[in-house]
């Protein structure tokens, strides 16, 4: 089903071959995100991400750029709270390239001063181009609503005077202590040979050789829900409720995931057609959960004129209590089951999303789940788990954040 083996150095390989696609996606997928950082390295990760592409020992930031525009391929890396990923596309002939680019990267970047310094500039206006959208900003405050004052709640991007301050030492000594093989996983998939890729991942990767000891753990503390306001001369007011959800890989992800789409998770949910297509009061409306390995969370967002704050919170209170009180109708939870049966299975449908789900998966978890799996999970899931876990989640005390103009 999968491909899998350790390389010498500890790095984990694992690849999904999809014979009948000409294209192969590959991914490095690194334990370093936000969630691990300290208060003073806030931004840490996010900022090195930046920097690898800024040139290595045999590549100037152009060459990465045109070596893989030269062959049609993509480059690109994320970091989120609890990974970092880069990864390249490249058709099935070019994937000694994509090894090489990736590789040479992780393995050989410089980190020049003047790359450095430009970079800062760069990254601080992301920070404030995210001040810019309060549908970001709202995001960010709900998470520390729901966390308080710890490293999950805590922006990626980090805050701009740490951007300021990190120095070429710290972000080398960061990426030494966090960039590890062994905490590493490198995920494939399209069209290879096993062989060839094991040869090709030990030829580029295995002399990464960087640190020691355990791979970074974190503790997410439990908090009390809190209410949090950011006032901005803006026409609309931003809500989001957060109400605390199971972790990634625990068994009511997919309920959950079920009863979200019934709430807020499709044009079709109930505060949707309640709060946008009846009421009129809100053009984006919708929920969302967010797994995590120590915890998660479900989100409910609207954007809405001030003078609809209240009304708009009631319309939500009124929703998840009709929810609770009745649960979902059997229509709802057979419908949804399907459409998320099916949104899974065109989601599959490239080689990038199933490298994504591959290499994430394995790094988080350990563990693989193929898509018969997937379905089969799917199919199982009963309408009283899904009414379970939809009450254990909407009883418990939400959080709160608005972004806006003063009252």
């Amino acid at each position: 089903m999968y491909d899998q083996c350790k390389l010498s150095n500890g790095l984990t390989l694992i690849g999904e071959r999809l014979p009948h696609f000409r294209s192969v996606s590959v991914g490095v997928w690194i334990a370093a995100g936000s969630q691990y950082e300290t208060r003073e390295e806030n931004g840490l990760s996010h900022f090195l991400e930046h920097m690898l592409f800024k040139g290595t020992e045999k590549r100037t930031a152009r060459q990465i750029a045109e070596v893989m525009d030269a062959v049609g391929g993509q480059l690109n890396a994320f970091t989120a709270k609890e990974c970092t990923c880069y990864y390249a596309k490249v058709i099935d002939e070019h994937t000694e390239l994509a090894m090489d680019v990736l590789s040479d990267m992780v393995i050989h970047s410089t980190f020049d001063e003047k790359e450095l310094a430009k970079e800062r500039g760069v990254v601080l206006e992301e920070i404030s181009m995210a001040e810019d959208e309060p549908e970001d900003l709202v995001s960010e405050l709900i998470m520390a609503a729901q966390y308080g004052d710890q490293p999950l709640a805590w922006p990626i991007l980090g805050p701009a005077d740490n951007v300021r301050a990190f120095t070429r030492d710290r972000l080398v000594a960061y990426r030494d202590r966090m960039y590890r093989p062994e905490c590493a996983v490198l995920a494939v998939a399209g069209n290879y040979d096993w062989e060839k890729l094991v040869a090709l991942a030990e030829k580029y990767f295995g002399e990464w050789r960087m640190g020691a000891g355990a791979c970074p753990e974190y503790i997410v503390r439990p908090a009390e829900p809190q209410s949090l306001r950011r006032e901005k001369d803006i026409e609309q007011v931003h809500i989001s409720l957060g109400y605390p959800a199971c972790r990634i890989g625990a068994k009511e992800v997919f309920p959950i995931s079920i009863f979200n789409s019934i709430l807020g998770g499709a044009m079709s949910s109930r505060l949707f057609q309640r709060i946008r297509e009846e009421r009129g009061m809100a053009y984006s409306v919708y929920s969302y959960p967010s797994f995590y390995t120590a915890t998660g969370m479900l989100t409910i967002y609207a954007g809405v004129n001030p003078q609809n704050t209240d009304t708009v919170l009631g319309l939500i209170d009124e929703e998840v209590k009709a929810l609770i009180r009745n649960g979902v109708t059997r229509d709802e939870f057979e419908q949804t089951r399907t459409q998320i049966k099916g949104g899974y299975v065109l989601g599959q449908e490239s080689a990038s999303a199933r490298m994504n789900a591959l290499g994430r998966r394995m790094l988080l978890l350990h563990d693989t789940q193929s898509e018969d799996q997937m379905i089969e999970k799917l199919d199982a899931i009963t309408y009283d788990s899904v009414n379970d876990a939809m009450r254990a989640v909407l009883t418990a005390k939400p959080s709160f954040a608005f972004v806006g103009p003063a009252n």
